[in-house]
């Protein structure tokens, strides 16, 4: 089932966000992320955030966080990645949406098949000032 993000989600969400960056952007000192834990987790209670919960063990196992038309990330828990998760939080996201933009890290190759089997193409190259690594700006008319 996927609902918006509620108050008691807060650390089971922020807690796959920092899991998943570290895991699929190994690339990037995993400080980057623990640094930025804090206020990625005040962000998301502001943010369009929804949660892909089990319905069975009432698990939260992803999510989709969204700043208007702009996918912020999309974060699946290990163990739960591979079994339709993603493609069901956005496929959820594009029925909400007309247009949706994204950035992804070039050398985050799962990510980037993962966009462009779902339709979304390279519109951009660009770097990511705080990283220093190259990005994609991607994009998908719904």
């Amino acid at each position: 089932m996927i609902r918006r993000l509620q108050q008691a989600d807060i650390d089971t969400v922020s807690r796959i966000w920092l899991d998943g960056n570290r895991q699929a952007h190994d690339f990037i000192p995993a400080g980057y992320w623990e640094d930025h834990f804090i206020p990625v987790r005040e962000m998301l209670l502001q943010a369009e955030v929804y949660v892909y919960e089990d319905e069975d063990s009432g698990e939260i196992l992803g999510f989709a966080g969204l700043e208007k038309d702009y996918i912020a990330g999309i974060f699946v828990m290990e163990g739960a990645r591979s079994k339709g998760i993603g493609r069901a939080l956005l496929d959820d996201v594009k029925r909400r949406k007309k247009e949706l933009t994204l950035s992804v890290y070039r050398k985050n190759l799962r990510a980037v098949r993962f966009y462009e089997r779902e339709g979304f193409r390279v519109m951009e190259e660009t770097k990511d000032e705080d990283t220093g690594e190259e990005e994609y700006i991607m994009a998908a008319r719904l």
